[in-house]
């Protein structure tokens, strides 16, 4: 949805009554949709993307969807279980030459950040009776070959790891350099969650969660059954959907993250974590052991951060010792 639109909208959305009828067939056609539900949904999906949980908290200023010119993905994998002949089910030190088939991928979403669409791909029924994933492991090797940065949950000790094996097996080179921002070490790094899987924090943040399931889809999956494979297929697309969401959450806690000011054309100073000219320069500072600096508060996303250049002056520099 378009911020113009979105911003218009939700000025009537956040006064309108609950009992009020305000997805109308009218409203929807003046903006160009095909049915209310469908404008509803958007909304909703872009609302929540900027924490905007309801009518009751409602912010001062609306933060906006950031455009930058970095391509930023947000993706998420699902890989089949090992099949091991074996000699009992606990304890078990499994050997190497009881593995019948190594694990492989069954499908992937990924979704660019602040887009409507999700994107995936999913083995055939005929391809996971067989067990071959080269035709999705080329397809998602396409999209990472595109992206500046990528977000994942636990990606760079599993997604990124099981992705770069398949890639190796089915022949393909390394993907192009991206920057990688990985949401679970964020939340073991930042905060105390008592649970660091995704779906709990969202839980916790009352953000949307994970689709349930049971091991048994995962079993029919990889036996090639094409209700499963839909299924799992849809779980993976949600997973995707909600990652976008924690990492909103999470955006303005996430030191380190790339530099979006190296993705700007503008002589202009932009918020290093969502890309936004909005800097509140509030006369705080920012110090070091040895140097003070001059802090900011994005007024779009709420991170902080501070300029490059000392707010000393050389006289009062060289009086600093250590």
């Amino acid at each position: 949805m378009d911020q113009k639109v979105f911003t218009e909208i939700f000025d009537s959305w956040s006064v309108a009554r609950k009992n009020e009828k305000f997805w109308t067939e009218g409203l929807a056609k003046e903006h160009g949709y095909k049915t209310p539900e469908a404008m509803r949904s958007d909304f909703k999906r872009q609302r929540k993307s900027m924490g905007i949980e309801s009518k009751e908290v409602v912010p001062e200023k609306i933060p906006e969807r950031v455009k930058t010119n970095a391509k930023i993905l947000c993706f998420d994998i699902e890989t089949s279980p090992l099949c091991c002949l074996t000699w009992g089910l606990w304890d078990q030190n499994i050997n190497t030459q009881a593995i019948l088939q190594d694990w492989h991928l069954i499908s992937w979403s990924a979704k660019w950040l602040f887009s409507d669409e999700v994107i995936s791909d999913v083995l055939a029924a005929d391809e996971a009776r067989v067990h071959n994933d080269s035709r999705i492991t080329k397809s998602i090797w396409k999209l990472l070959d595109e992206a500046d940065i990528v977000v994942s949950h636990n990606g760079d000790k599993f997604d990124c790891k099981r992705l770069n094996t398949r890639f190796l097996y089915n022949g393909l080179p390394p993907v192009s350099h991206y920057l990688s921002v990985d949401t679970l070490i964020v939340a073991k790094n930042v905060f105390n969650f008592s649970s660091n899987k995704l779906d709990y924090i969202n839980n916790y943040l009352g953000i949307p969660q994970k689709t349930e399931t049971g091991f048994e889809l995962w079993k029919n999956a990889y036996f090639g059954d094409p209700k499963s494979l839909k299924m799992m297929e849809d779980y993976n697309r949600n997973d995707c959907e909600i990652l976008e969401d924690l990492f909103l959450k999470l955006r303005p806690f996430i030191k380190n993250f790339p530099n979006l000011n190296l993705w700007s054309e503008e002589n202009v100073s932009v918020c290093p974590n969502c890309g936004s000219k909005d800097l509140n320069w509030n006369g705080k500072y920012y110090y070091t052991y040895t140097g003070r600096y001059k802090a900011f508060r994005c007024d779009n996303c709420s991170a902080i951060g501070r300029s490059r250049e000392l707010d000393l002056s050389k006289e009062k520099r060289k009086t600093i010792v250590r």
